[in-house]
């Protein structure tokens, strides 16, 4: 079986080097409209979003995380955040979160730009909080690195589902 949802979900992969070409305010817009559209609880969407591609911000953020690399060569960054304010379950705006990043990751792919997120740097949200001059009424949940792909041999394996479905409980026939 095979869709473009699905087609888009089994090619995406986590792209960490880009080309110099910059990404379109107009592309960034879109990848954030593609994350409001995650689920979340009670229809909360707590989440909320910098964009970056300024040069001299994004090296004062490569500078937080051990993947500075990554963030450097990124012509642009979403920042994601949860609106505390907005929170009403914190597992399940977490969830959302994640759910809204993958929406993100997903369009991305089919604006054919590559993204990876960036997890590792949450050991120093406070920092960020700082560099993008964003207040403690938001909690970092991830950065998300954009840019123009400089290849696509990138390879993923994932483990059979038959080893990770636990249990069928099904309809008798």
């Amino acid at each position: 079986m095979t869709t473009p949802i699905l087609n888009a979900i089994y090619k995406r992969r986590s792209i960490r080097e880009y080309t110099d070409e910059p990404v379109k305010i107009e592309a960034l817009r879109e990848i954030v409209k593609a994350g409001t559209w995650a689920p979340s609880g009670l229809n909360n969407q707590p989440w909320r979003f910098v964009l970056v591609t300024d040069t001299a911000i994004r090296l004062q953020l490569a500078e937080q995380t051990r993947y500075s690399h990554i963030v450097k060569a990124a012509p642009a960054l979403i920042v994601v955040f949860l609106d505390i304010g907005e929170m009403y379950n914190e597992v399940k705006d977490h969830q959302a979160a994640g759910a809204c990043i993958q929406n993100m990751l997903l369009a991305a792919e089919e604006l054919d730009l590559g993204a990876v997120w960036l997890g590792e740097i949450l050991n120093r949200k406070d920092q960020v909080k700082q560099i993008v001059g964003i207040s403690d009424e938001h909690d970092l949940m991830a950065i998300i690195a954009i840019g123009h792909p400089i290849h696509h041999n990138q390879s993923s394996k994932r483990k059979e589902i038959n080893k990770l479905i636990i249990k069928e409980i099904l309809e008798a026939p």
